[in-house]
């Protein structure tokens, strides 16, 4: 049987492309068994494996099979890990002492301290700066015992912080912001202690917050709630004053009714 010569210089026929060539039984077996491990896995969902298992089983070709498992990650292929450990929480500062002793002199707390169930403040003739914003605190409630003669204390607390006074003050006082949180479980500072000529000054500011921005925000507030005040006395007063004018039309109308009466009656 004579073959038909090919002409010369033509192209041997193209070969088919790996993904159009046939997938063997075989093939459709290792790619359901990889959806296996995938739903094993949670990668996919129960609906998600049933599609594509009808799928692996109506492909004829590589190329209706691959993009089955193209969003799956390769079983040679190093899979990323996730670190469910969690960060250790930061160590307590360290203790210091609870007396502060300030004798023609300061002291202050600032930064990150400990703060004891108890702290005492002793002020003569000098003062104190206690920064709790960034305090930690030994318990949910814990008291700051002050005794000032001829001295003061300034305190700052953060927001959320209730501040609450039980101390004694004789030609002296404390000053406390309103508190600013309605949470039963609130951290506490309780302030006892006698003030003698002296006083304990009390801000409330956020990390960060300079100074004077709090005392501006508040006397801002106190502003509004002046003007609010005037704004309701004089509604007030013009209210009152129509009041009164109709009481006085309806006394002349009654006035002249009852003179128009004694008129008719004259007759």
């Amino acid at each position: 049987m004579n073959l038909p010569e090919q002409p010369s210089g033509s192209e041997p026929p193209a070969r088919p492309s790996p993904a159009s060539m046939r997938a063997s039984d075989a093939d459709r077996d290792e790619v359901a068994d990889r959806l296996r491990e995938a739903l094993a896995e949670g990668r996919i969902t129960p609906e998600e494996h049933a599609e594509r298992i009808d799928v692996v089983y109506n492909a004829k070709t590589y190329a209706e099979l691959e993009p089955v498992l193209s969003d799956l990650p390769s079983q040679h292929a190093p899979r990323p890990r996730v670190d469910l450990r969690k960060e250790p929480a930061p160590a307590p500062p360290p203790p210091q002492s609870p007396h502060l002793v300030a004798v023609f002199s300061g002291v202050e707390r600032k930064g990150r301290w400990l703060v004891e169930p108890t702290t005492t403040v002793t002020c003569v003739f000098g003062g104190a700066e206690l920064d709790f914003r960034q305090a930690v605190l030994s318990r949910g409630e814990v008291t700051l015992s002050v005794t000032c003669v001829f001295g003061g204390v300034n305190i700052v607390v953060p927001p959320g912080v209730r501040v609450v006074g039980s101390n004694f003050a004789v030609f002296g006082g404390t000053d406390l912001p309103e508190d600013d949180t309605t949470d039963p479980d609130a951290p506490v500072i309780k302030l006892t202690g006698m003030l003698l000529f002296g006083g304990v000054s009390v801000e409330r500011r956020a990390v960060g917050e300079k100074r004077g921005r709090a005392r501006h925000r508040e006397r801002h507030q106190l502003h509004r709630e002046h003007q609010e005040l005037h704004r309701e006395h004089h509604e007030e007063m013009r209210r009152l004053h129509r009041e009164r004018r109709g009481e006085r039309r309806d006394a002349r109308r009654d006035r002249l009714r009852e003179l128009r009466d004694e008129r008719h009656h004259g007759r």
